[in-house]
Formats: structure tokens, C-alpha cells, sequence
């Protein structure tokens, strides 16, 4: 949509230039001369600024959806990286709990062996 609105500002810019470097009311387009009358004028100056309204609002709704899209991407990124530093610490932790469970377990059986050695 983006491409498509700066289209249409470049199409009514140009359109403005066609009119503003000609001295006079005869315009020769694709091999066509018109002789605009001043209602005939003031319709193509309307249209103009109709294209170059068109093209702004359309480069307008592209960005914001556009910031939307990267602000619902940010969100979604930080959702997921909190996940897995909760995930990561509760790995940690059960890790933790792991080694100490090995290590009570391993005083246990080094103890019951010393008692029945002697």
C-alpha cells in the first residue's frame, strides 16, 4: 500500500508540474492537445488533489499498520523471551535440587557402608 500511495502522490506532483511549467491553457499529452476550458481546469485541479489525498492516506495507513505489526511482534517477542528465563530458572532450580538430593543420597550410602565395614 505503501508503494501504491507514493504512486499516487508522484502521479498528482507530476500532474501539477505538467501544469505549472506550461505558459499556456493547451496541453499536448500521448500526442493529444486539450484546451481545458475553467471548469474543465478547476475538475483536473480537483482530481489532482483527490489522487494526491488518496496516496497520503494510503501511505498513512500502511505505516500504522505497519507500527502496529512491529509492536504486536515486539510484544510477542518479549512474552516469549520472559517464558523461557521462567523456564531456565525453574531448570536451575531443579538442578539444584537435584545435586543436593545426589549429594545427600551419596553421604547416605558412603555412611551405611562405613557402618556395616566395621
Amino acid at each position: 500500500m505503501i508503494f501504491l500511495g507514493l504512486l499516487l502522490v508522484l502521479l498528482a506532483g507530476a500532474a501539477v508540474v505538467l501544469i505549472a511549467t506550461e505558459e499556456s491553457a493547451r496541453y499536448v499529452l500521448f500526442g493529444v492537445t486539450f484546451e481545458p476550458n475553467h471548469i474543465e481546469m478547476f475538475l483536473a485541479g480537483a482530481a489532482t488533489a483527490a489522487v494526491l489525498l488518496v496516496g497520503i492516506w494510503l501511505i498513512a495507513q500502511a505505516s500504522r499498520r505497519s507500527a502496529q505489526r512491529r509492536r504486536r511482534l515486539r510484544s510477542v517477542r518479549a512474552d516469549a523471551s520472559d517464558r523461557v528465563a521462567k523456564l531456565e530458572e525453574e531448570k536451575r532450580e531443579l538442578e539444584r535440587k537435584l545435586e543436593h538430593e545426589r549429594t545427600t543420597d551419596d553421604r547416605l550410602v558412603a555412611g551405611r557402608t562405613e557402618k556395616t565395614a566395621r
